[in-house]
């Protein structure tokens, strides 16, 4: 049964207190209760737990969220905004909550992001798991959306012309929430992860227990996000060289001496180090570097060549090898080189730019050197895992996050869409469930029982193999039947299983892995007809968010300063424009419509008639509501009826109308008097619609107007009908 703790958080106060992780809600909701001598809000946000496993995927990374990173980004000299100093945090606008308030909803946000993504494994909720660790941990969203939009728009489109590819930007945000799963779960890493970066963490004489587990686990969100999150995007240089060699490959030639490859050089323009990124690891390590292939030799031999017996000189060679000559890698490029180099410069562009240059750390290093490992590097130049004379499997403890990086990315093999031609064909997992009880792996992944027969004849064949190399031998059986990937998991062999064990110690995580077939369920996914570059939804929802101070000014208005007011929000409310953005696709669903930028032979649709304008408004009010009720809002209209002679002691500057000092409280009670408590059906949500005065019914349906024209000037969209208008229809409108 997957439930949520406090459903109702209203009730759950009424009740008695309940454990809070989200501290800054509880101090100020302690406030609020002295302003108006009632429980009122902010109220504990809820907890999702799957009863009969809290220690599923979905459960434990949320919980590592929720709980665990209490905390997270406070800065404690701002306490004193709970209790009348002037208030530092961001909501609607700056200065209306207090400061640490702003950061645990920014926590919220970031929570509430990867369970919609959980659910869904969508690319378009990928986006807002991106979107919030960008915003919270590098910088504004706009400054560094290139880094992660090239790799969608690289596989989406490019892909498709490889002969083996698979997703790699779902797959990312994948491989995140199951390292917040396995931290959250197995405390023998977070021993580990704690001695290997005590010093880093800095913690503080006399700190408590409690304290220091919070600040090593918020340690670990920040570096371990930066390492899952972007440890692909050097893919768009892979691609174009996988797509001449799959051309090559047309004949069945095999990759090899011979074969026609792309190699890159000049990559200096991408690796040089600039003089104040020279200066600053002068200052951390007290030596000079000139590129990020210098840097990351010197990391990785740091920490593995004493055990894998390699010095500083080999790994530069290596390094330098890998855009240069695919020829000594099997003819492969490996796509962790260029993540690495193009992470660094993103790194010290943005968050060596506007934090200062003291702010980048090794532990940043750290990161890119587990991103440059995490691929071919650590597998094939420095332990050889398929050979029989092997060298060790990594410990966790010679590089944590090198470690934690390269144990997710194996597990994480499934619901990944299959671009290349023979990725298309074959059979991969398109589910998973993940036990992590007692700081062991156990993972069932689930087979499309549509693809049962297929499995069967495999089965058939591989015991008739089986009993042959039982009988006659190895050499005479040949070699094994195989159904990728299903046939690693499911043979005696147990590929899958054994190839980790040989890259990673699994001693302090057991792992076992399974095969299992189950029918396909894409209710989650919400996959509609209309189709272009979601990426679009952050131009989308700057201009949205415009239209509430630029009314009928869509086509004139500035975009950089729709862009600057969009970054004047707090990252609850970018995030609420941009699911605004994003559920336009099933609004228009709703009423037979679609969007494109492809020629199609339907009737276009020029703008809304009332009735569909009347369908689509219900269900956009249903989604404001549900994110109020999911972000721990309430229903309640006091910050109306507030004494605003009294405002000064809410920690408000001074000055302020009427207007803005009452949105200020409702921001800081969480309470708005048109959303709903609870858990309302769709059937009540439309009822209380109904119920609205046009006034307020109006800010469901102005929205989805404006968005028709602007949906016009982005890739040549246009919108379509499924069915051609009626004449009646037609007579009914005009």
């Amino acid at each position: 049964m997957h439930t949520r703790v406090n459903t109702n958080p209203i009730w759950e106060y009424e009740k008695g207190e309940a454990f809070m992780a989200y501290t800054a809600f509880e101090s100020m909701r302690e406030v609020n209760k002295k302003r108006f001598r009632k429980k009122i809000g902010p109220f504990e946000p809820a907890l999702y737990c799957n009863s009969e496993n809290p220690n599923d995927l979905k459960s434990a990374a949320l919980r590592f969220l929720h709980n665990t990173c209490e905390g997270l980004r406070f800065d404690n000299n701002t306490d004193g905004e709970f209790s009348g100093d002037t208030c530092t945090g961001r909501s609607f606008c700056a200065g209306q909550i207090p400061y640490n308030l702003q950061m645990d909803i920014d926590r919220l946000c970031l929570e509430r992001e990867l369970e919609n993504f959980i659910d869904s494994g969508t690319a378009q909720d990928a986006y807002t798991v991106y979107y919030c660790f960008l915003e919270m941990f590098i910088g504004q969203y706009g400054e560094s959306h290139n880094m992660i939009e090239l790799l969608s728009e690289f596989e989406s489109n490019a892909s498709s012309l490889l002969m083996k590819h698979r997703d790699h930007y779902s797959h990312s945000v994948y491989v995140f929430a199951l390292g917040l799963a396995i931290y959250e779960t197995n405390e023998k890493y977070r021993r580990i992860f704690r001695r290997f970066y005590k010093d880093q963490i800095g913690f503080r004489k006399g700190e408590s227990e409690e304290s220091k587990a919070a600040r090593t686990a918020c340690f670990f969100l920040g570096y371990w996000g930066l390492a899952s999150l972007f440890h692909d995007i050097g893919y768009p240089f892979e691609i174009p060289f996988e797509q001449v060699m799959s051309y090559f490959e047309v004949d069945k030639k095999k990759r090899g001496k011979g074969s026609l490859y792309l190699a890159f050089h000049d990559v200096e323009a991408l690796t040089k180090l600039s003089e104040e990124a020279k200066a600053r690891f002068r200052e951390i390590y007290h030596r000079d570097f000139a590129s990020t292939d210098e840097l990351l030799a010197f990391d990785i031999t740091s920490k593995l060549g004493g055990t894998y017996g390699f010095d500083e000189a080999y790994m530069l060679e290596k390094l330098k090898g890998k855009p240069a000559a695919p020829q000594d890698n099997g003819y492969f490029m490996d796509h962790a080189y260029f993540s690495s180099a193009r992470l660094c410069r993103e790194i010290l562009n943005t968050i060596g730019r506007t934090q200062g240059a003291e702010s980048i750390t090794a532990a940043h290093v750290d990161v890119l050197s587990a991103i440059m490992l995490h691929n071919s590097l650590f597998k094939f130049a420095i332990a050889f895992y398929k050979d029989e004379d092997r060298k060790p499997e990594l410990k966790a403890g010679l590089h944590p996050l090198a470690y934690m990086l390269m144990i997710c990315d194996e597990l994480q093999c499934w619901d990944r869409t299959a671009y290349g031609r023979n990725s298309r064909t074959e059979l991969h997992p398109m589910g998973a469930d993940f036990d992590f009880t007692d700081g062991k792996i156990k993972a069932v992944y689930y087979y499309d029982a549509e693809e049962s027969e297929k499995i069967d004849e495999f089965r058939k064949k591989y015991d008739a193999w089986a009993d042959k190399k039982k009988k006659r031998g190895k050499k005479a059986a040949g070699k094994a039947p195989r159904l990728k990937a299903y046939s690693d998991m499911n043979e005696k062999e147990k590929i899958f299983v054994t190839e980790i064990r040989h890259i990673v110690d699994t001693s302090i995580m057991p792992l076992d892995a399974v095969p299992d077939v189950r029918p396909v369920h894409r209710e989650n996914k919400e996959i509609y007809l209309s189709d272009s570059n979601f990426l679009h939804l952050y131009d989308f929802a700057v201009s949205l968010n415009g239209r509430y101070s630029h009314q009928d000014e869509e086509d004139t208005i500035d975009t950089e300063q729709l862009e600057r007011e969009f970054n004047e929000l707090s990252l609850e409310y970018k995030l609420s424009n941009i699911r605004q953005a994003r559920n336009f696709d099933k609004y228009l669903n709703a009423i037979g419509c679609f969007y494109t930028d492809k020629p199609v032979d339907f009737d276009m649709l020029t703008e809304f008639s009332q009735d569909e304008l009347d369908k689509i408004a219900p269900l956009e009010h249903e989604r404001w509501v549900r994110e109020h009720i999911s972000m721990s809002w309430s229903c309640g209209r006091e910050y109306e009826k507030t004494a605003l002679k009294e405002a000064g002691k809410y920690g408000l500057a001074p000055g302020l109308t009427e207007k803005e000092i009452r949105s200020a409280l409702r921001e800081q009670m969480r309470r708005h008097k048109l959303t709903m408590d609870g858990n309302p059906t769709s059937e009540e949500v439309s009822c209380h619609y109904n119920l609205l005065p046009p006034s307020d019914q109006g800010k469901d349906w102005k929205p989805m107007k404006c968005m028709l024209k602007l949906i016009k000037k982005f890739d040549g969209l246009r919108i379509y009908r499924l069915e051609p208008v009626s004449a009646d229809e037609k007579e009914n409108d005009n």
